[in-house]
């Protein structure tokens, strides 16, 4: 079985990319890795955890921490800056909680929702109900062209070219019943997680989308809000992003990811 690993770089302050849902982390980040290296000389860990991705390893989201801890430590490149989108966001936020001694930094782009158990309720019931009827298939194509239609929008609307286009188009071309999958949990992860428990001082960033009105968008604001001030760091926000902010704004964000490890080296 696999978990597909690979380590770009030498040497330097490590890096370690989790991308959202259940996808690869393969491509997730388009350029990334080699700008990374290049400038500030990291060392970027590309991985695809347990039961997602092209990992042929079962896993489950609430094995996540426990299996990056494992994973640093046979790399021996701890403690690493962890980036994560969305629920890789989340895990990321698990990880520091669980092996604060293995992480250096942390930068969470648009992480779902930790400790909103309200939230996280929804976003797994909803899903739950997706997957049930995808296993129908002709609905389940339908829900995948629905998906693809949408990101072909926010590819026009938004001017997307190459490999960044090409990344939100193959991130959610999905089968719902495998992010469903990777959600499973979410909800009783949420019931224990205390912003507070968060290790204070570490070298951190948080890059909110600019969430529209509503459920979703207002928790999502508050519960940034205070994972920022459990971190010691304040939120930042572009206007226009969407929750695939990280390819519409590559550069901006990779400029993040730099100053964060920038600080870790400051730090140690």
């Amino acid at each position: 079985m696999s978990e597909h690993i690979e380590v770009h770089g030498s040497s330097g302050p490590p890096v370690l990319l989790l991308p959202g849902g259940h996808v690869s982390c393969h491509g997730f980040y388009p350029g990334y890795a080699e700008a990374l290296v290049a400038d500030p000389g990291a060392r970027v860990i590309v991985h695809d955890r347990p039961g997602t991705g092209r990992s042929t390893v079962p896993g489950t989201l609430a094995g996540a921490s426990g299996h990056l801890h494992a994973l640093v430590g046979r790399l021996g490149m701890g403690p690493v800056v962890v980036v994560g989108q969305s629920l890789g966001g989340d895990v990321a936020l698990l990880f520091a909680r669980d092996f604060p001694e293995d992480v250096a930094g942390l930068v969470l782009l648009d992480p779902v929702p930790c400790g909103d158990v309200g939230l996280a309720r929804l976003l797994e019931r909803r899903y739950a109900g997706l997957a049930r009827v995808a296993r129908v298939p002709p609905v389940r194509r339908l829900i995948r062209r629905l998906m693809r239609a949408t990101a072909e929008r926010e590819i026009a609307k938004r001017g997307l070219r190459g490999s960044v286009a090409d990344a939100l188009e193959w991130s959610t071309d999905i089968d719902v019943r495998e992010l469903a999958r990777a959600l499973e949990g979410l909800s009783a992860l949420a019931e224990g997680f205390c912003p507070s428990d968060l290790p204070r001082g570490v070298p951190a960033a948080i890059v909110s989308a600019d969430h529209q009105p509503g459920r979703i968008g207002d928790g999502a604001r508050a519960a940034h809000a205070r994972v920022a001030a459990a971190l010691g760091v304040p939120v930042t926000r572009w206007p226009g992003t969407s929750h695939s902010l990280h390819l519409e704004q590559p550069e901006r964000t990779i400029e993040v990811i730099r100053a964060v490890v920038r600080r870790t080296t400051d730090h140690a």
